[in-house]
């Protein structure tokens, strides 16, 4: 199976998926959730496979969606539809309804997955590393997922059901990066370790899982996850891609887009994350009935 976004290799019982774009810091391009996908697959059909682990090429894990060209393109719509109509909900939903299924691959699959993460795993990066069974981060690796503050919900939903409401709340209403060491303090991942010993440390534990059949490895990450599905993950999933497509058409969500498209994504970007007030003026006052 040829890959266009990632590598796929075996050493043992352990599978490496690599997201490699390391020129755009891995970020998300057309295809590599559906190669995500694909690759989990293969680990999980090949029976020497017991665990997998997914890391990124170069200096970081993924720096979320690459939007840089799409919002600075001059067009109404914000989720790569058609320029001649308008934006339609359902086609979003099902665009990036597709998108959170491929990232959930590794949740779903049968052999348990690690996340290796350096440099960054922000936005949509963020989804892909929480995914995953078990996330490991260089201490000084970010976290976070900034669009929360103005053009995205987190397609997965995954903060909550690894932080619960409060300290999801905390991330997502401000969209503030973390560190590693922070994100192990409060739970949102496994541990952070200084980036010298990721390496080292991530083999170790892939190894401990490794030499646990892989009947056993299932019937466990079955009956835990079991208990996230019980909860209501679908639905809540469901809402979470209906508004993270609202996000994105809101008056501020096209005020981000219009900001991008006349200044730059990086200035765009700058404006939302600063902490100035967002936008200001441009909502329009609710009314009751």
């Amino acid at each position: 199976m040829d890959f266009k976004h990632l590598t796929y290799e075996t050493d043992g019982r352990i599978a490496t998926i690599t997201l490699n774009r390391p020129d755009r810091l891995n970020a998300i391009a057309r295809g590599m959730p559906q190669e995500i996908r694909e690759a989990v697959e293969k680990a999980n059909d090949d029976n020497d496979v017991h665990v997998i682990v997914l890391t990124g090429a170069g200096r970081s894990f993924c720096a979320g969606y690459d939007l840089i060209d799409f919002a600075e393109h001059k067009s109404p719509a914000a989720a790569g539809q058609s320029a001649k109509g308008p934006w339609d909900p359902m086609v979003d939903f099902a665009m990036m309804g597709r998108n959170t299924q491929d990232f959930m691959s590794l949740w779903r699959s049968n052999k348990p997955t690690i996340a290796k993460v350096r440099g960054h795993a922000v936005a949509g990066g963020s989804d892909i590393a929480l995914c995953c069974d078990l996330v490991v981060m260089a201490e000084d690796a970010k976290i976070g997922y900034p669009p929360a503050r103005v053009w995205g919900v987190p397609t997965t939903a995954m903060w909550v059901y690894r932080l619960g409401a409060e300290k999801a709340k905390r991330m997502l209403l401000t969209g503030d990066l973390i560190t590693g060491r922070e994100a192990a303090n409060i739970g949102l991942i496994l541990e952070a370790v200084p980036e010298l010993e990721l390496n080292a440390r991530v083999v170790a534990l892939a190894t401990r899982i490794a030499a646990v059949p892989k009947n056993q490895l299932m019937m466990v990450k079955l009956m835990i996850n079991q208990s996230i599905e019980s909860m209501g993950l679908v639905q809540t999933q469901m809402f979470a891609t209906l508004f993270d497509g609202i996000a994105r058409h809101s008056p501020e969500g096209v005020w981000f887009k219009q900001q991008a498209e006349e200044k730059g994504f990086k200035e765009a970007v700058r404006q939302r994350d600063g902490g100035d007030p967002i936008a200001e003026g441009v909502s329009k006052p609710f009314y009751r009935f």
